[in-house]
């Protein structure tokens, strides 16, 4: 099967299309025929090297990718019965080794899979799992009681976007940045406030809530400039493993997406809040395969409005 990975750290230019052994579905496992992958921020990571502590016990090649649709074309014995050979699916791909989404046919535990939202073509799909459940986890640690204030950084982005999305399902108020260009976007992602983004965010998000917020998903990364956003013993929820230190009573939360791979019921929800509406599947741009260099090229350029997606049909 074709599949892009990398065998040494580096570069856009070190993602190669290579021939890999066809996986077969293990006990519990189900195989996918991947027709799209979206690319996000973790691939770009794991191509560069910030994951290779992960593998150290794993060799080359690897293949990025965490999110992937497509059509299940083999069931492991003891797969879940929920599933179908021919069902159009998405998966929750936590990568080792070989076993990433930018494959043509990959293998993954049944628990990871869910059908694909009706109405979607393979590319829509393919940019939900990862970062809505990512949003959700986010929420979900920080807890809030409905009426509550959460902020939001990076709030254009696919995990900001969602994370306002869901907020507001939740029945939450939402003070959430953006640059000029943006704050229609995501005003109509539903965000009650929107403050400009920047270094300065924090000074004004207290211009909206003095005392502070007492939650806040730093979509945006930018750890101690959110902090001060943040009401005393209030919690922020970092996404790429931040762990403070913060001020105040501030806890720091660092959530990791892998840790609800197996939640299929979490997934199904997601699956069913996209087809309702409550989340918008967007797309910024649909490569070929071959073209996985450029796409991260592309993502590292900045900018971009929904997911590059990675088409192997």
């Amino acid at each position: 099967m074709k599949a892009i990975a990398l065998t040494t750290y580096g570069g856009p230019d070190v993602l190669r299309e290579l021939e890999l052994p066809t996986p077969e579905a293990g006990p519990g496992e189900v195989r996918i025929r991947v027709h799209a992958a979206a690319v996000n921020p973790t691939d770009a990571m794991l191509r560069t090297g910030v994951y290779a502590a992960r593998t150290t016990d794993v060799p080359p090649p690897y293949v990025p990718g965490m999110d992937a649709a497509g059509v299940i074309d083999q069931l492991g014995p003891g797969a879940d019965g929920r599933l179908s050979v021919g069902q159009r699916v998405v998966a929750l791909v936590v990568p080792a080794g070989p076993r990433g989404a930018y494959a043509e046919q990959i293998v993954v535990p049944a628990e990871s899979v869910v059908p694909a939202p009706a109405g979607t073509d393979h590319a829509e799909a393919s940019t939900l799992l990862m970062n809505a459940a990512t949003a959700r986890l986010a929420l979900d640690t920080l807890a809030l009681p409905k009426g509550a204030t959460v902020a939001v950084t990076g709030a254009a982005g696919a995990v900001g976007g969602y994370t306002v999305e869901l907020a507001k399902a939740d029945g939450l108020t939402v003070v959430a940045d953006a640059a000029p260009h943006d704050r229609d976007l995501v005003r109509g992602f539903g965000a009650d406030h929107v403050v400009d983004r920047g270094a300065d965010v924090a000074a004004r998000i207290r211009q909206l809530a003095p005392d502070g917020v007492p939650g806040l998903v730093d979509g945006s990364d930018q750890r101690e400039e959110a902090v001060p956003a943040v009401a005393d013993s209030g919690a922020l929820v970092a996404l790429r493993g931040w762990q403070g230190p913060a001020e105040r009573g501030v806890t720091v939360a660092p959530v990791f997406v892998a840790s609800v791979r197996g939640d299929t019921a979490l997934l199904d929800t997601l699956r069913r809040q996209a087809e309702e509406g409550v989340l918008s599947l967007r797309v910024a741009k649909v490569l070929p395969a071959s073209d996985a260099a450029e796409a991260h090229r592309l993502l590292e350029a900045g900018g971009l409005r929904g997911r590059l997606v990675l088409d192997f049909s």
